[in-house]
């Protein structure tokens, strides 16, 4: 299946400072990308880059099959961007800002008002249309802005922070806003919640310092690691190190462990052998933070094992 973004040895310089180095990814149809790194990574960058509101140094940007630096016009249609801070206009209502942005999109007059009652419908906003942009909470001006980046009916969606300064039920919401984008179009999801990443994305990038320091799927991050508590004497990592299915015992304190498991032996296949071999079982349970190791893992330079 052919990628909705490819992106092959992007770089970016400014004079002697390089804010991007070599990055090079895919997205796939159909699928949530996670898009991570601490601040000063180069993520904003990569991604005004993909838009085309930045230029590349150097480096191939591909949107849907199109080359954005030899046919920008018809790469920048299959795009829709949400910016970290919203392009709304607060003093117009809902319909005039949505069928603005349609004719922005070139979308002919005869399918303007057709083109913004789809996206009202696809963003929960079918009741709003009369309503004053600067009048509407934050939640439903972050749906707005997602509104806007969809009206054209892109293939490929880039969000930026979407559900940044939203309270937990607002969250929620865009959450299940951005799961229903993804069964007819490509996202690229930029954010700093971990967790958020976790629930929604198939797989996960992490740029540090503008490189691409890792990148993996999300859900295999979380099933391949359990952390185990034992209490028995200095025998455990021994014990552990035997036991079938484990490919790497961590220490991490007293009779406690992490164990990298070959994707063949479930969790409570350890449990069992543990027993078996005589090792008293405290605790068992998934690396729920693994996620969140990994990333600290890679931009603090360490190798991810």
């Amino acid at each position: 299946m052919a990628a909705l973004i490819h992106i092959e040895n992007l770089s970016r310089h400014y004079g002697d400072y390089c804010a991007v180095a070599g990055v090079s990814f895919d997205l796939q149809p159909g699928e949530i990308l996670g898009f991570l790194g601490p601040n000063g990574a180069g993520k904003s960058t990569t991604m005004q880059i993909i838009s085309g509101v930045l230029a590349a140094s150097s480096g191939r940007v591909q949107l849907d099959g199109y080359d954005l630096h030899a046919e920008p016009i018809k790469a920048k249609r299959r795009l829709g961007y949400l910016p970290e801070v919203p392009p709304l206009y607060p003093d117009m209502q809902v319909d005039e800002y949505l069928s603005y942005c349609a004719r922005l999109h070139r979308i002919t007059r005869s399918e303007v008002a057709q083109a913004v009652a789809r996206a009202k419908e696809r963003c929960g906003l079918s009741a709003m249309g009369a309503r004053v942009i600067g009048n509407l909470s934050k939640g439903y001006q972050q749906r707005v802005g997602i509104a806007q980046a969809i009206i054209h009916n892109p293939r490929i969606i880039i969000l930026d922070e979407p559900t940044s300064g939203l309270d937990p039920n607002q969250v929620q919401e865009i959450r299940r806003l951005i799961q229903g984008l993804a069964e007819e179009s490509g996202i690229l999801l930029s954010t700093h919640i971990l967790p958020e990443v976790q629930s929604l994305c198939d797989r996960v990038l992490i740029l540090h310092q503008g490189r691409l320091v890792y990148a993996g799927p999300v859900s295999q991050q979380q099933q391949d690691r359990v952390l185990v508590s034992l209490a028995t004497d200095n025998s455990d990592t021994r014990l552990l190190e035997t036991l079938p299915g484990v490919r790497q015992v961590e220490p991490l304190g007293p009779q406690q462990y992490r164990l990298t498991l070959d994707g063949h032996h479930s969790p409570a296949d350890i449990a069992e052998a543990i027993v078996k071999q005589g090792g008293r079982l405290a605790e068992l349970r998934s690396d729920q933070d693994d996620l969140e190791r990994i990333f600290s893992q890679v931009t603090l330079g360490e190798q991810i094992q």
